[in-house]
């Protein structure tokens, strides 16, 4: 039962921080990978961008299909406060088959046309064929992510973000230590496998994760994985929210193509440049995200009990962490400029055009901790219409033209990020403004 504990500082982290350490574990997976694949001795410029390009399409793909983790915790979650869970016994298992079966069957299908997708990211030559081996190791994983999401959803919705944690754990050390012996190899026992190496590393983590996902699944919920034929009363529900959600990822997604896509057309440089910002940005995206779970969490339950007043303070004291946290990490990162650089990459060619554009990923982090807290509130209250149509206009009328504006005069990878800046600023200020107008003049 919510308790109003869950809005002090000590609930809010009580949920945020085990969250927080789980929702890193996947851009620690990437992050890992470019900083190993960048030090590497032969060609690490384009092992580096390649990592960068297939990473970016599995993160497109992960991210378009995860989204089911947000509409099964908000009914989860609406479920475990009417007390009616098994009302909705079955729901997991059909989600999570539904989610197997789609994305088995993407990843069998985007296998066969790996070349022609990297070729659309611009990628020729070495870089191309290093994005192709790269991407038929790692996306074997591709499923098991997907699973490991939805139990996390499930995890999430029974207001339990301890398990997650601790799975998220042991994949991301697992991983750090698997890339260090398969990526450079172990004298007499493995021999080096560079690129491959690094996405066999990540496969093997995401393997254990996903058996451990399995098991607490089963001995710490009261869920069970038995297929019902019968469809869950909420699972229209479900699809629909996570429908739009997807609809929403894709939006979001085509920005991404299009900074790595025109970071590729500038040269080697710039798109391992991009790869090694993006990781940063992506990185300090999920920290922040573990406050945004809390608002995926709780709003849900405060919406159900029609308490706006404890919603809109939620919000608040939200924002006012994310925005300290990402304040932090900013300056940390601020003051560890040059440092951060030279652990992914010894190129100076690279560095020196990563470093033209490694403030402006450090000045926006306080814009994206209020996106970030919206986006999981928003979720919380399943509406997934509206942030479907707000990632639309934010790519497509803001993104997208100040991209082409300030390619135009040649910025590069400064109008790449130019246009991130954008794009989040308008996510920010319209899910402020929607929120305000619909919720605010509720609690008077």
């Amino acid at each position: 039962m919510y308790k109003e504990s869950n809005i002090t500082f000590a609930g809010i982290n009580k949920l945020a921080l085990p969250a927080l350490i789980a929702g890193i574990a996947e851009p620690l997976l990437s992050i890992t990978d470019t900083a190993i694949v960048g030090n590497i001795g032969q060609n690490p410029t384009e092992a580096l961008a390649a990592v960068g390009i297939a990473g970016s399409f599995i993160s497109a793909l992960v991210w378009i299909l995860a989204q089911t983790r947000s509409a099964i915790s908000a009914t989860v979650s609406k479920y475990l406060g009417a007390k009616k869970l098994d009302e909705i016994a079955t729901l997991p298992a059909q989600i999570i088959g539904i989610n197997l079966l789609l994305s088995t069957t993407i990843y069998l299908v985007t296998l066969l046309f790996a070349t022609q997708i990297f070729q659309l990211y611009n990628a020729d030559g070495l870089i191309l064929e290093y994005s192709v081996e790269y991407y038929k190791i790692r996306a074997i994983g591709f499923p098991l992510t997907l699973f490991v999401f939805s139990v996390f959803g499930v995890f999430r919705g029974l207001q339990n973000t301890f398990w997650p944690m601790v799975i998220s754990i042991v994949g991301a050390l697992l991983n750090i230590g698997l890339d260090f012996a398969l990526v450079f190899g172990i004298e007499g026992v493995i021999d080096p496998m560079n690129v491959s190496g690094a996405a066999w590393a990540s496969v093997i983590a995401q393997t254990v994760m996903a058996i451990m996902a399995l098991i607490l699944l089963l001995k710490k919920t009261p869920f069970n994985l038995r297929l019902s034929f019968k469809p869950n009363k909420e699972i229209k529900n479900l699809l629909s929210i996570s429908f739009n959600l997807f609809i929403r990822a894709a939006a979001l997604n085509v920005a991404l193509y299009l900074a790595n896509s025109y970071a590729t057309k500038y040269g080697e440089n710039y798109i391992a440049a991009q790869t090694i910002a993006f990781q940063i940005w992506l990185f300090f995206a999920f920290f922040i995200d573990g406050y945004s779970s809390v608002g995926n969490i709780v709003s849900g339950k405060l919406l159900g009990e029609r308490n706006y007043e404890k919603m809109w303070k939620l919000s608040i004291k939200l924002c006012r962490y994310s925005i300290v946290i990402a304040i932090i990490l900013a300056a940390i990162c601020g003051v560890l400029y040059y440092p951060i650089g030279r652990l992914f990459s010894s190129e100076e060619q690279v560095l020196n055009v990563f470093y033209q554009v490694f403030w402006i990923v450090l000045i926006m982090q306080p814009i994206n901790a209020v996106a970030f807290v919206f986006d999981g509130i928003f979720k919380g209250l399943a509406e997934a219409v509206i942030l479907r149509n707000l990632l639309i206009v934010a790519t497509f009328l803001g993104f997208t033209p100040v991209l082409l504006i300030t390619d135009y005069f040649d910025l590069k990878l400064i109008g790449i990020w130019i246009a991130f800046t954008v794009w989040m600023l308008l996510r920010s200020g319209i899910l402020v403004i929607k929120f305000r107008n619909k919720y605010l003049h509720k609690n008077t």
